[in-house]
């Protein structure tokens, strides 16, 4: 029985993988027979669609319609829009730019990258209208920035202010018999209190209630220099929600006017000297940007090496910072003559506290030889804000999620879920008083709680005594902004936690002025990139071994997948409350 059981289960495994293979290559072969040469012609638009979450740069997967993940490989980079917005600006074939922007599906940092990179177009002398159907205050954000804002006269508009969403698993967990033992440093480290709440501490309220009004008000302030309202107008508005229709949108001046897709085509139209609309000739940015060459010949290189996802030990993967993968891409653009300086770009929330002082003393030891400039994106905060600290400079937005200097450490004693839900006991016996510690099957003594915890102390010291010599401040003053609290990026300038505000734009600016490049040079982007088919090969062997682990396990799969997450905690950790939404 049980060689047949394995023989399925490793069938069940081939036939995902085999089918998948299968309609990947069938996707593949329609992709490039529907592949034309894009043509720029006179009098073209420029079109920037916002239906992909923003990344840094650009990763389209053809197959996204039959992958098993359901297409979230596709990404739309900021840095590629840029590049076709700057490109655009002198070229006599564009006239202007044509925006679709109904959400921001992506953080707010990034979308105000997005936001400048439209608006410095704009002051360029081309023209730049959107238009959609439904907007969300995410997409008006991004949309203001036009000269012309239409939307359909049916449609809707969202401009009532920002909302933070948080997850709490106390219950869950009381459900499940599972006990977390808790170990921390300060009153803000609040990732630990969705274990051990059913909402948001005092603590915790006061710093989200900060940083969101922190960046509200940065919205608020940029959305006025482009819109016919002052600030206080548009706070108003926001405050008491007074727009809740489009007619209302109009008379208020939220936008230009109520009109119907084929009326708004007939506007941009006009502006092109009248053509009839189905003459438009519309050159997506991505298309654009395949019609010229974006990068220079030169030998002087600026290295972006990218931190995205949850930081810990091993090999990075879609969503995980790999200590192991990052540390190995920092010794490369060290020892790469040709690479003058390096700009990396965080994107992550923190995670294991050990692989980020590895990540943090590769930067401490490259930037002996060469600038090292620390670019945050929408979040770069606990373990994120550790491996950036130590850069000769901190470069953030003013949205940008940040600071949360402090760790803490979770011990999960699951030994009552094992005995009440699955029926396992356990038993020990130990050569040593504290042999059996770190033991997931019984609560810890409070013997081994303090050990742990003077762990966690010593831990916080370290981080604390790191940042503030990366930050040259004395440790007294630095841990008067620690605790845990996680700051805006205006906030954190203003406290000296980050140096500069701005993007990737600026960073790769400021590096190369680090370095004294006064000639060209040419931006690469490291890891380098996954193929389509490495990506997709990737994503169906994961798939295979899940389908895997649930026919094994049956009924029993959800408790794994709960007992996975928490095995992701092990050790001391740096890292962010889980699922902080903004909306």
């Amino acid at each position: 029985m049980k060689f047949l059981r394995n023989f399925f289960a490793a069938l069940l495994a081939l036939m995902v993988f085999s089918v998948g293979v299968f309609f990947m290559l069938s996707a593949m072969v329609a992709a490039l027979e529907s592949t034309e040469r894009v043509v720029v012609s006179d009098n073209s638009v420029l079109t920037i669609t916002l239906d992909r979450p923003l990344a840094d740069r650009d990763f389209e997967d053809p197959f996204s319609s039959i992958s098993f993940g359901g297409g979230d490989l596709n990404r739309m980079g900021v840095d590629d829009v840029r590049a076709a917005l700057n490109h655009a600006m002198t070229d006599p074939k564009i006239e202007g730019v044509v925006l679709f922007a109904s959400s921001l599906p992506g953080g707010m940092a990034l979308g105000q990258e997005l936001r400048k990179a439209i608006s410095e177009f704009k002051n360029s002398g081309k023209f730049v209208v959107a238009y959609g159907d439904r907007m969300t205050e995410g997409g008006y954000y991004i949309s203001s920035v036009a000269d012309e804002l239409y939307i359909s006269p049916e449609g809707s508009l969202e401009w009532n202010g920002l909302n933070v969403e948080m997850s709490f698993f106390k219950n869950t967990f009381e459900k499940l018999d599972i006990e977390p033992q808790i170990f921390r440093v300060g009153d803000f480290k609040s990732a630990i209190e969705p274990f051990i709440l059913e909402k948001m501490s005092d603590e915790n309220r006061y710093q989200v209630r900060s940083y969101m009004n922190s960046i509200y008000n940065r919205m608020v302030v940029e959305v006025a220099e482009d819109v016919e309202l002052s600030a206080e107008e548009l706070r108003e508005i926001s405050d008491k929600y007074t727009v809740r229709t489009i007619t209302q949108a109009v008379e208020s001046g939220l936008i230009t006017d109520a009109r119907y897709f084929d009326e708004f085509l007939e506007i941009v139209a006009a502006k092109l000297g009248g053509i009839d609309p189905d003459e438009i000739n519309k050159v997506e940015y991505d298309d654009y940007n395949t019609t010229y060459s974006r990068y220079s010949a030169s030998r002087n290189r600026i290295a972006v090496i990218e931190a995205t996802g949850a930081i810990m030990m091993g090999k990075s993967e879609r969503g995980i910072i790999g200590a192991k993968t990052l540390t190995r891409e920092i010794r490369k653009a060290r020892n790469n003559d040709r690479i003058k300086a390096i700009v990396l770009r965080i994107e992550s929330p923190g995670g294991d506290a050990l692989a980020s002082d590895l990540i943090w003393r590769e930067v401490i030891k490259t930037k002996e030889v060469k600038p090292v400039i620390a670019s945050f994106g929408n979040v770069a905060a606990s373990g994120g804000y550790y491996i950036g600290m130590g850069a000769d400079t901190i470069v953030a937005q003013p949205n940008t999620i940040t600071g949360s200097i402090g760790i803490f450490s979770v011990i999960f004693n699951i030994g009552d879920f094992m005995a009440n839900k699955l029926g396992i006991t356990s038993d020990f016996e130990s050569t040593g008083q504290y042999s059996g510690m770190y033991t997931a099957l019984r609560s810890l003594t409070e013997e081994e709680k303090a050990i742990i915890q003077e762990g966690v102390d010593e831990g916080y010291e370290t981080f604390t005594g790191k940042a503030a010599s990366g930050r040259n401040m004395s440790k007294e003053e630095l841990k008067k902004l620690a605790s845990g609290r996680v700051w805006s990026g205006s906030q954190a300038k203003e406290n000296g936690l980050v140096d500069i505000l701005g993007g990737l734009d600026t960073s790769i600016e400021i590096a190369a002025i680090a370095a004294g490049i006064e000639d060209e040079y040419t931006v690469r982007f490291y890891p380098e990139q996954k193929t389509t088919l490495e990506q997709i090969m990737a994503e169906l062997s994961g798939q295979a071994r899940m389908e895997y682990a649930r026919y094994k396990l049956g009924d029993m799969y959800p408790y794994y997948e709960v007992v996975k997450k928490m095995e992701a905690l092990d050790g001391i950790q740096a890292r962010l409350p889980f699922d902080l939404v903004i909306k």
